[in-house]
């Protein structure tokens, strides 16, 4: 039996084509329940619930006693919490340096090591996040955070059957909303998408130590619907996210694209003006342009789209890794495609992950190199995964190679999973794929 299908059999039961890419936001950890760091600190957070609080409180800590490793590392935590809150990258920058103070204190503190996994995690260094996870296990085997950190290092830099194999030792460890949620993904990157519902299911059940932790799973439980075309289910955990955590970004974004794939533009730019004031992720920046795009409001889609610009060295300048990102971004809206695909390129060459495949596959595609993408694509599939925008890629370099069938089954398999799954590209695969068949 496949180690993605027995995984939840060890378990004690207790019941990341949305539009824009996903830059750093994905590895923003979720280990509100680390033992890595102390019990008085995760007190604060856990109770009180305020980022603010705790850094207030690490500062004065610090102010006591600046030689305190641990309020080091404490604070550096609290930062990067506060970068998933605000879209600041300035945050990573600031919890760099008071981690490696920390390790000057000491070169073996485990809290400040591991601490730096999730960082590197967060800024897309995955080869280096790999390198701190296995330092932290080397000095804590029994911690289950370790094997996150590793697992999703793993998962980036391609090595499918180990980051499994850490995921499960991770479940074995610490069956929880973190490790459930990390099953999920990698059984949706495996092409089991109902395995995937059913463990991010599990994660949203298992619950985390305050709100935004649990409704990040719900949200992530409406996007899995959503990509198999489940609207309505979709729709419900996106709205019990938002009467949980009122106001919550990730979910007005859900309910933003639900809105603009039943083209209700003027509802979806409500949804997602108050997510971009909130959280200017790019991701979601570029999502509202496409929006305005859609709406035939070309000159608001443009403001958008060079704010990512702008953002986009701001990220830059904090350490983040977005090779891959801004080349997915700039392929898709046909912007400087010779560095668009150097970028993708290189972002391959440090990432070779499905997800950045498909990338470099569709960025060679729009700059007409169809046999090379064609065959890029072919390892952007290797684990079966069913997305509906990776196979309208497929499809796309398939029909410019004059492939017809295959380009009709990749079209079809596109629609089938979702009819809507992209502003940029639904319309075109539905019309295309009509014009095939006619032709047959």
């Amino acid at each position: 039996m496949p180690l993605l299908n027995r995984i939840l059999i060890v378990l004690p039961v207790i019941a990341l084509g949305l539009v824009g890419g996903t830059f750093a936001a994905r590895y923003l950890e979720l280990d509100s329940q680390n033992d890595s760091y102390d019990v008085e600190s995760a007190a604060q957070v856990t109770t009180r619930n305020r980022t603010d609080d705790m850094i207030a409180a690490q500062q004065a800590r610090l102010k006591r006693n600046p030689n305190d490793g641990q309020a080091y590392t404490n604070l550096a935590v609290a930062f990067l919490q506060k970068m998933r809150e605000t879209g600041d990258p300035s945050y990573y920058t600031k919890a760099d340096g008071l981690l490696h103070r920390a390790l000057e204190l000491n070169p073996n503190d485990f809290s400040a090591i591991s601490a730096l996994g999730s960082l590197a995690l967060a800024r897309h260094q995955f080869r280096e996040a790999l390198d701190w996870g296995e330092r932290a296990r080397a000095l804590n085997p029994a911690n289950a955070h370790n094997y996150g950190v590793i697992g999703d290092a793993q998962m980036e830099l391609g090595l499918y059957a180990e980051a499994v194999q850490s995921f499960q030792t991770m479940v074995n460890r610490r069956p929880d909303l973190s490790s459930y949620a990390r099953i999920s993904y990698a059984r949706e990157l495996h092409g089991d998408l109902e395995g995937a519902i059913q463990a991010m299911r599990q994660a949203v059940e298992a619950g985390g130590p305050n709100a935004e932790n649990t409704n990040w799973t719900r949200v992530q439980l409406g996007h899995l619907y959503f990509e198999q075309g489940q609207y309505a289910a979709a729709e419900k955990e996106y709205q019990a996210a938002l009467n949980d955590f009122p106001d919550y970004p990730y979910a007005l974004a859900g309910l933003g694209t639900l809105a603009a794939a039943r083209r209700d533009y003027a509802t979806a730019i409500s949804y997602y003006t108050r997510v971009v004031n909130t959280l200017p992720l790019p991701q979601f920046v570029i999502a509202l342009g496409d929006i305005y795009a859609s709406a035939g409001q070309p000159d608001q889609a443009a403001q958008q789209y060079a704010l990512v610009q702008v953002e986009e060295k701001l990220y830059a300048a904090n350490g983040v890794d977005q090779d891959a990102e801004m080349a997915l971004f700039n392929a898709d809206h046909h912007r400087d495609l010779p560095e668009a695909l150097q970028r993708a390129r290189a972002a391959y060459a440090r990432r070779p992950s499905i997800t950045v495949a498909d990338t470099l596959a569709w960025t060679l595609y729009q700059t007409g190199n169809y046999d090379e993408a064609q065959q890029m694509m072919m390892q952007a599939l290797r684990l079966g995964t069913r997305n509906a925008l990776m196979h309208y890629h497929a499809g796309m370099i398939a029909y410019q190679l004059g492939q017809r069938e295959p380009a009709i089954t990749f079209l079809d398999q596109a629609l089938r999973l979702n009819p809507r799954f992209s502003l940029l590209y639904a319309d075109h695969a539905q019309k295309l794929l009509s014009e095939l068949r006619q032709g047959q």
